[in-house]
């Protein structure tokens, strides 16, 4: 959704809870885009965790960062991606989330909350939910991560 909107000349903000330091094809692809900007600000991948007040202050701290973005007015569409997991985790509530989205969202603006398990209230306040669940995936084969594929 990110890349469609930005072909029809949209500013984009991705802003990534969990992936960090390593680069993905699709923030690769998004160099190519001037209105795409991408921000991937996690520690990694937290349910490994061996240290979860780590994750909770950098959940918190992403979570002030995309507030900036949508108070700035700078977007047309804001992805918050993996965010639905800190929720699930307890770092953020689901409730901080929608009272954001009623009281501070412009109407015009897009956001795009992704991860499994959202939380009732964000659902409640959400304009789309889509649910996506794997029937079969390769790494259950034990099939390693793909470049180009997962990533």
């Amino acid at each position: 959704m990110a890349f469609r909107a930005a072909g029809w000349g949209m500013k984009v903000c991705v802003i990534q809870f969990i992936k960090g330091k390593w680069k993905t094809g699709e923030q690769k692809a998004a160099e190519r885009f001037d209105n795409i900007e991408w921000h991937a600000l996690g520690d990694g991948f937290t349910w490994d965790t061996k240290n979860p007040e780590q994750d909770v202050k950098t959940s918190r701290e992403i979570w002030e960062f995309c507030k900036a973005k949508v108070r700035s007015h700078d977007f047309d569409l804001l992805v918050f991606d993996e965010i639905n997991y800190c929720t699930g985790y307890g770092w953020i509530t689901g409730e901080e989330i929608a009272a954001f989205i009623r009281e501070e969202k412009p109407a015009w603006m897009h956001l795009i909350l992704t991860g499994r398990n959202a939380a009732p209230e964000v659902i409640e306040v959400a304009d789309t939910v889509t649910e996506m669940r794997p029937i079969k995936h390769a790494f259950d084969a034990g099939i390693p991560a793909t470049q180009g594929i997962e990533f």
